[in-house]
């Protein structure tokens, strides 16, 4: 082959394995699991599960529980009976915290939440894991999967977000490793989909006499 003709192959060649490799890469990152959380979640309009929280770190362990409330698009309730009365609410404008016993009620615009139950807010959306987890990875875990990544936005705050999923892809447990060592697990339960709601269902109204302090957005 004459070095002209072999320059020409290998430009055409070169080309069409890089598209090879990217092509396997993307495989690799998007496998049927994850696209069946998508397709999973995609299919519903509301959501309401049980599930704990627990939280270790900064010299604190705690085990907190309550009703999640999800309603697409942008709407979220979280609503505690350990501890009793504490609420977290998203209300696709404003995110509020509010705890009994407290001098005053947090607000934060939407769009500036780095909460750590915020990563689940990609399910109040069009679901795309892939568009919102940096370095996806899926492994197999007993009778179900794990996937593991980094929710966009939060890298300065979050190390590594793990879902616990089924092979039907429902979403039972999260657990967030935080930069400082700190870790967050929610672990889900008796889920309901597509069940009614009420936009009063996500509406917060501050107890009377008690301040709305706007949260600093994160650094």
């Amino acid at each position: 082959m004459r070095p002209a003709s072999l320059l020409l192959a290998v430009a055409f060649v070169l080309p069409c394995c890089a598209r090879l490799v990217r092509a396997q890469q993307a495989d690799k990152a998007d496998p049927a699991i994850v696209r069946k959380v998508d397709d999973h979640y995609n299919h519903l309009t509301s959501l309401r599960a049980r599930y704990t929280e627990h939280y270790s770190g900064m010299g604190l362990d705690r085990t907190e529980s309550g009703t999640l409330l999800l309603k697409k698009p942008g709407r979220m309730r979280w609503s505690y009976d350990l501890p009793a009365g504490k609420l977290f609410v998203l209300d696709g404008k404003y995110a509020w915290f509010y705890t009994p016993g407290d001098a005053q009620v947090e607000r934060t615009p939407a769009k500036q939440l780095d909460d750590l139950r915020s990563p689940l807010r990609f399910l109040l959306g069009h679901t795309q894991l892939k568009k919102e987890l940096d370095n996806l990875a899926v492994s197999p875990d007993n009778n179900g999967f794990l996937i593991t990544g980094v929710p966009k936005g939060m890298e300065q705050r979050v190390r590594l977000l793990t879902l616990w999923v089924s092979p039907a892809g429902t979403i039972n447990r999260m657990r967030l490793e935080e930069i400082d060592g700190s870790v967050t697990e929610f672990a889900f339960s008796a889920y309901e989909e597509n069940i009614p709601t009420k936009d009063a269902d996500f509406t917060f109204h501050p107890p009377e006499g008690l301040a709305v302090v706007d949260a600093l957005p994160p650094v």
